[in-house]
């Protein structure tokens, strides 16, 4: 999870659970907040709740954020259940919303902080630092209807940026971007790599057929694997003696490539 590249949203009141379960995503999350009006969400939550309780899988759930009066509701009743990989906590903006969830879930259940304001972008580094967070996202459609910002790469270029700086400093993986809502494959992949450029190292999705194409284009390129491998293998071959300042960067990158490419089924090129 620590490494997952795509993230399917489905609508957990509507959505197909299994076909989402048997996609190539990365990682399934069921969502009860955004996408349920709030008239359904008590017979959504029922919904993933049954899904979860029968152990169809390994699923994470998109919950209502801390300031509602759905989020105790929803805490409560994930709490324990075994097919509950993690929440992702809609809106958040201090790290306490984090660290409320995370102790009513009992303090094991990964929370995944959705960071889709002005507020939230700026407490990025206190949220990322927040006992029981795992991972940060951007609420890219949120974030730029409270803030008035445009969809160009140059204006979200800073709360993205913000984002993969917090989540280095809070010692988390990289952070995760916001999706795309074109399916036209040339779109999804050039704000894909747009995230990649930035530091980001996942990507929600709105749709099964963009996963393929996010998968692909946050993995490490074969040119890249081949590197990585000609590096380490050098490496082990001299005694692993470090040369001289270069190598260690160059050692750390070559090992993280290695790590994913192995992870994801990457071969060199």
């Amino acid at each position: 999870m620590e490494i997952a590249r795509s993230w399917l949203l489905v609508n957990a009141l509507s959505g197909d659970y299994a076909a989402a379960a048997r996609s190539r995503a990365d990682q399934v999350v069921l969502d009860i907040e955004d996408s349920v009006d709030p008239a359904a969400k008590a017979e959504a939550r029922d919904r993933v709740l049954a899904w979860l309780r029968d152990g169809e899988g390994h699923t994470w759930v998109r919950i209502n954020d801390r300031s509602t009066p759905f989020w105790s509701d929803d805490v409560d009743a994930l709490a324990g259940l075994p097919g509950l990989a993690g929440v992702v906590l809609a809106k958040t903006e201090a790290a306490q919303d984090v660290t409320e969830t995370f102790d009513r879930l009992g303090g094991r259940t990964p929370v995944l902080a959705l960071v889709e304001s002005a507020l939230g972008i700026e407490e990025a580094v206190a949220i990322a630092r927040a006992r029981g967070a795992f991972r940060l996202a951007f609420g890219s459609g949120d974030y730029r209807r409270d803030t008035g910002t445009s969809a160009d790469d140059l204006a979200m270029a800073y709360p993205r940026s913000r984002l993969v700086v917090a989540s280095r400093i809070g010692g988390l993986p990289g952070p995760i971007d916001g999706p795309t809502t074109s399916r036209n494959h040339p779109v999804v992949r050039e704000q894909s790599g747009v995230g990649v450029s930035l530091g980001l190292t996942g990507k929600l999705v709105l749709d099964v057929e963009q996963v393929p194409v996010v998968n692909e284009v946050i993995s490490p390129t074969p040119s890249d694997v081949a590197w990585a491998r000609d590096f380490l293998a050098d490496f082990e071959a001299r005694g692993r003696v470090i040369r001289d300042g270069s190598d260690l960067p160059r050692l750390g990158r070559a090992q993280k490539i290695d790590r994913l490419a192995r992870a994801f089924g990457v071969n060199p090129s």
